[in-house]
């Protein structure tokens, strides 16, 4: 057997240490009980390259874990070889072309988004700043203005992945498309390990401005049902979001926010462009209203720290809404008006009008997306908090299209994440690159993930 020295550390099962690095750097405090043969505590390209050679002969399989944000813990898997790339820090930028690299334990907006600000520039990443791009990305990256400017995964120009044979290429549109097809959308199922994005980035927004109306609960039909009417008609310049959250320091109740982000050029064109914010016919029973406010990234994702603290235990669930808002308000209403705790919010988020998606492996999107998140620390709560979920979800089930992985759980609901050519298409290059099943895939119980809405 060859034997192998790391840069990094391996740590067996039952090694000291070992049960630290089982969990570490997990969001999510609500832990499985799964035991992974070992720990790769990678500390450099090679030894993902040595790591996977290794778990190949010692009949290991491979998991990766990037940033730990996984709601459903998938880096965390019986039996095999964890990878864990949290030390790979990698920052690059080329001023010719406009390309940022980025190893992919390098948090978006923490880390890549002041990088590339300092330059002028911006990725369009994900909203909460801790969130590592590598599993944020290969799920299809729902990042800021998705709507306008498209899936973070439509900027990845190119990777570096350590394939099943353990082999490090590059992968681009020309050079092993197959891997860099799968790579933008597959999620768990990918069959390599990315060990460096290349991004193509855009200039800076030079004026961020929103629009933010707070209502009582009681205006959720009205406000809602006018929302959906309208969105599809604002500048796809503006992120539209709706969330439902408790602040105290606007009332004691729970309380519903629309908010439009306006990333544009300068404060006139902002103005145009929240104009349509301003035919909400509920506005005069607002409990707050700023209109057009100028604001920061800082700021935006400061509110975004706050609503998603450390330390916490959470299930998350989501789901892409098709309807009229007849059929989608009414169906929401439970997810919207009834959060189980102070901490939990629901989030209903615009893509209308629907961008047609390049050829990549996301593929299922509607013109809403709506996802509810629950936290709290008392491990007694977790039954109560995991079946308000369940009984909010299910009420969604008549306008679910499916899902997005990012905000998903495979192993606790099956839904429709891929288009059918999409999964056909994966599981012929998954044959191909990684026959022995090297990679572990999408955690999804014992029969597997079927991308099926489980109901049907």
């Amino acid at each position: 057997m060859t034997s192998y020295s790391f840069d990094g550390e391996l740590i067996l099962r039952g090694e000291p240490g070992f049960d630290d690095a089982r969990v570490e750097r997990i969001f999510n405090r609500r832990l499985p009980d799964r035991t992974p043969a070992a720990v790769l505590r990678v500390g450099s390209e090679q030894d993902v390259v040595a790591g996977v050679r290794l778990a190949r002969e010692r009949g290991w399989r491979v998991a990766v874990r990037s940033g730990g944000h996984s709601w459903a813990h998938w880096s965390v898997r019986e039996d095999a070889l964890v990878l864990d790339l949290g030390a790979l820090r990698e920052l690059g930028y080329d001023e010719t072309t406009g390309i940022a690299t980025a190893s992919p334990a390098v948090q978006g907006g923490a880390e890549l988004a002041p990088f590339l600000a300092a330059r002028g520039r911006m990725f369009p990443g994900g909203h909460c700043p801790t969130v590592g791009i590598g599993g944020f990305l290969l799920q299809g990256g729902q990042g800021w203005n998705a709507r306008g400017w498209g899936w973070a995964a439509e900027w990845v120009e190119a990777i570096d992945v350590v394939t099943a044979d353990g082999e490090l290429v590059h992968a681009d549109a020309e050079h092993h498309d197959d891997l860099f097809w799968a790579a933008r959308g597959s999620g768990p199922g990918f069959f390599g390990v990315v060990t460096r994005f290349h991004l193509r980035t855009r200039p800076h927004p030079r004026h961020l401005a929103h629009t933010v109306q707070v209502f009582a609960l009681d205006e959720y039909d009205e406000v809602m049902t006018w929302l959906q009417q309208i969105h599809g008609t604002v500048a796809d310049t503006v992120e539209i979001v709706a969330v439902t959250k408790t602040d105290p320091t606007i009332s004691p109740d729970p309380i519903l926010i629309v908010t439009g982000l306006a990333l544009v050029d300068d404060a006139e064109e902002a103005d145009r462009a929240l104009a349509p914010y301003r035919t909400n016919p509920a506005l005069g029973r607002a409990l707050l209203h700023v209109d057009a406010e100028p604001t920061t990234f800082d700021k935006e994702r400061a509110t975004q720290l706050e609503d998603n603290p450390e330390g916490h235990r959470w299930v998350v669930d989501n789901a892409w809404l098709a309807g009229t808002p007849d059929e989608v308000v009414p169906a929401a209403r439970r997810v919207y008006t009834t959060l189980p705790n102070d901490a939990a919010f629901t989030i209903w988020f615009s893509m209308a009008p629907l961008r047609e998606l390049p050829d990549m492996a996301f593929s299922v999107q509607s013109e809403i997306y709506l996802a509810s998140y629950v936290l709290w620390t008392d491990p007694a709560e977790d039954a109560q908090h995991r079946a308000w979920l369940d009984r909010a979800m299910a009420d969604l089930e008549p306008v679910t299209v499916g899902q997005y992985l990012g905000d998903g759980d495979l192993a606790h609901r099956q839904l429709r994440f891929l288009s059918d050519d999409a999964w056909e298409r994966l599981a012929k290059i998954r044959a191909e690159r990684d026959p022995d099943a090297l990679f572990v895939g999408y955690l999804a119980g014992p029969t597997g993930a079927t991308n099926a809405n489980h109901w049907h």
